[in-house]
């Protein structure tokens, strides 16, 4: 992405004393947190409608969240059947919340080097010291699942009143 989404006030009840105009937090603020964030929460939709919440470690490459999974965890297979789902960071005091579309994608080339590299610098194997990336350090294709988020909602807690901010992509 060349440019910012645009930013604007989500909808939020009058009772929570949100302002209705302007903005709060620049684009930055949120890229930066989607690419320290050790971890990131997975939403997905089960079959009969019950959501199921799972943390996977991730990757922010090129406007999206890119994470790996097993074929066939429940996430997998929700994600197969109903491609809509929430991802969002830890922290409830620095909220990011991502809402769009997760497809499994093959990755190659240079675009999985900057996946793997992105990953690499985020997670070390405590045993042995080496970078965990998710081709595995190999250069065969890999399946990854890769959610470029449609609308962001972010906030600061310690600053609900006037940070909360959504973005559309």
């Amino acid at each position: 992405m060349t440019t910012d989404p645009q930013a604007s006030r989500p909808w939020m009840p009058a009772s929570y004393g949100v302002p209705t105009g302007g903005s709060g937090l620049p684009w930055s603020w949120v890229t930066q947190r989607l690419e320290r964030s050790p971890n990131y929460w997975v939403v997905s939709v089960r079959p009969d409608g019950r959501p199921h919440a799972a943390p996977v470690w991730g990757v922010w490459v090129d406007g999206a969240v890119w994470f790996g999974s097993g074929p066939d965890s429940v996430k997998a297979r929700n994600l197969a059947a109903n491609p809509a789902a929430v991802i969002h960071l830890e922290s409830g005091d620095e909220a990011v919340i991502c809402y769009g579309e997760v497809a499994g994608r093959r990755v190659d080339g240079d675009l999985l080097a900057r996946i793997d590299a992105a990953y690499a610098a985020k997670y070390t194997n405590p045993e042995t010291g080496d970078p965990f990336t998710l081709s595995g350090g190999t250069e065969t294709e890999v399946a990854v699942y890769r959610m470029a988020p449609h609308r962001v909602l972010a906030w600061l807690e310690s600053d609900f009143a006037t940070s909360p901010t959504a973005f559309d992509l």
